[in-house]
């Protein structure tokens, strides 16, 4: 490790909290991008199968992207919520017309995070109930009331709660007292256990929060149709469905330009909330609802950075970009490509449970090699080896973070795939050599 880098993180230590997650056994720093491809602070070129986290969607320094910035940066960055502001009326049109939500009502944040925390405020009062249902192996942000529905105990640091949660199974498929089924048995079964849960309630409950695929909880996903029976089962009680599309939407799965189109004979969500990649970087998120449901708040609300005219530009300029140049037609194409390519590679690896995912979002679940038993400690030392060898990319997982994750801007080129594949195919062999 370089010397710029250990002083560097130990000037982070003095001053930033403990449990502020660090990638690597000697963290680097990111100085700039281009394209699929960044430079650390030695000088080391990466190719980036993560995106910060599957935030930059379109590529990194996107011309279009960096232009409008500029142009925005050079009339005015700010005025809050209290004023118009033309470019969060211009996308919000956008994205309402893209959700699929009839009547839609579109609110900006800062944050995925906050984005839930806003559709959990509004699913609550409108149904005046603190009740909430999520998935078991779920992550939803890392605010008080996002942690309280969180179903991933590695990112929930605290029982306390305002909210009711109920946990409902089905967003993992490939593990749990339901996996030996088939597709149309585990929906039964788990629309059972969702009937069983309401059940249990007290009376009314506001929502039912979902990500169409477990981004953290390790790319896992229910086959297509569980959300659409259970909008049966919500309907009947007057229950809102909340798509979490932070780490789904704009076409990262390829097959959809939302996850909830997988699910898409129930019709839209009454919200979905979105982030991460619409801005390419820039602080963008967002909720999406029915009119009726998004005006139900009596009191006053602002928010200061939530549609800032710098983040709508960025916003702007990223999504025509990716709309344009049909950058989900290519997730579907090239991650396709790549899915095959690391299913192949990895067909005699007994260290490999399951190469699973959809467009440019897959995960690659490590085991301890002839077992079921997670190994945290394989996907820590592949996420190392591959550093080593040039690719960035990133890890989550239920209880044990040993699912390699894979999500590279939607821009990927079918040789950046192969070349990102073949690294990774030995940075496994190698872990695996080492556990034998």
């Amino acid at each position: 490790m370089s010397e710029t880098h250990a002083a560097l993180h130990a000037r982070h230590r003095a001053v930033l909290p403990d449990w502020l997650a660090l990638y690597y056994q000697h963290p680097i720093e990111i100085t700039h991008g281009e394209g699929r491809h960044v430079w650390d602070g030695d000088g080391k070129r990466y190719l980036d199968f993560f995106g910060g986290i599957l935030t930059t969607m379109t590529a990194h320094a996107l011309p279009e992207v960096t232009k409008a910035v500029a142009e925005q940066a050079g009339r005015i960055l700010h005025s809050s919520t209290l004023y118009l502001d033309r470019p969060m009326v211009d996308l919000a049109e956008r994205v309402a017309r893209l959700s699929g939500i009839p009547d839609a009502r579109v609110f900006f944040t800062t944050s995925g995070t906050e984005a839930n925390d806003t559709a959990l405020l509004l699913a609550t009062t409108h149904r005046r109930s603190n009740q909430i249902l999520a998935m078991r192996n779920s992550y939803h942000g890392r605010s008080f009331s996002t942690v309280g529905i969180t179903g991933n105990r590695s990112w929930s640091p605290t029982s306390l709660s305002p909210l009711q949660t109920l946990y409902v199974h089905g967003g993992v498929r490939a593990r749990g007292p339901y996996a030996h089924l088939s597709d149309a048995e585990f929906i039964t079964a788990c629309v059972a256990d969702l009937e069983d849960v309401l059940g249990q309630a007290h009376g009314t409950v506001a929502a039912l929060i979902a990500e169409p695929v477990q981004g953290v909880g390790g790319f896992t996903a229910p086959p297509d149709g569980l959300y659409a029976a259970f909008r049966e089962v919500l309907e009947r009680h007057g229950i809102l469905w909340i798509s979490d599309e932070v780490q789904t939407g704009w076409g990262r799965t390829g097959e959809h330009f939302w996850g909830w189109q997988a699910h898409a004979h129930a019709g839209p969500p009454d919200m979905l909330t979105f982030a991460k990649g619409i801005g390419n970087g820039m602080s963008i998120g967002g909720v999406v609802a029915r009119a009726e449901v998004m005006n139900c708040l009596e009191a006053n609300s602002i928010s200061t950075f939530g549609g800032s005219p710098i983040t709508m530009a960025a916003g702007m300029a990223n999504l025509t970009h990716l709309l344009e140049h049909d950058l989900q037609g290519n997730a579907r194409r090239v991650g396709g490509l790549l899915i095959e390519r690391l299913r192949a590679a990895t067909a005699g690896n007994d260290a490999v449970r399951e190469v699973r995912g959809r467009g440019l979002m897959i995960g690659v679940e490590l085991v301890e090699p002839g077992s079921e038993r997670p190994s945290p400690e394989a996907a820590s030392a592949v996420l190392e080896a591959a550093r080593e060898a040039g690719l960035l990319i990133g890890k989550g997982g239920g209880h044990h973070t040993s699912v390699l994750r894979i999500a590279p801007p939607l821009s990927l080129t079918v040789a950046e795939a192969e070349q990102g594949a073949a690294i990774l195919e030995q940075a496994l062999n190698t872990v695996r050599g080492r556990a034998a």
